[in-house]
């Protein structure tokens, strides 16, 4: 099984097994999704979700997942509501690595796995493996 799905999948079980009912949004990305979302809230209308340009992202390389935590049937969004910081602990405990650390451009959503692999070597070829 390629390391990040493994991952993922503990990630998931991990959620289930506290409780937490978590909702897969974007795995995989093609070029022209990630320019489209690049381009939200600069030439389209929408806040800024990201700062990747096509290429540029881990999600378009199989890297990366983005989850939302459901409660009664919907989407919490909330960055501050406590769920969160289950939910990353949870990620990382599945060796995720877990976007609502950054510095810049927090991203509570989205966790990844590169397995040491720069962007700049995925981007030449490289396999996570």
């Amino acid at each position: 099984m390629p390391p990040v799905r493994e991952r993922v999948e503990r990630f998931i079980a991990a959620c289930k097994v506290e409780g937490i009912d978590i909702l897969i949004t974007s795995t995989y990305r093609d070029n022209e999704s990630q320019d489209a979302l690049y381009a939200q809230g600069r030439t389209k209308p929408g806040v800024k979700v990201t700062n990747a340009r096509a290429g540029q992202s881990f999600h378009n390389y199989r890297c990366a997942v983005d989850v939302v935590p459901m409660k009664n049937g919907k989407p919490i969004w909330n960055a501050k509501d406590p769920v969160w910081k289950d939910i990353g602990r949870l990620g990382k405990a599945a060796g995720l690595e877990w976007a609502g650390d950054w510095v810049r451009l927090k991203e509570f959503p989205h966790f990844q796995y590169t397995g040491g692999v720069s962007l700049a070597q995925l981007q030449k070829g490289a396999k996570v493996g």
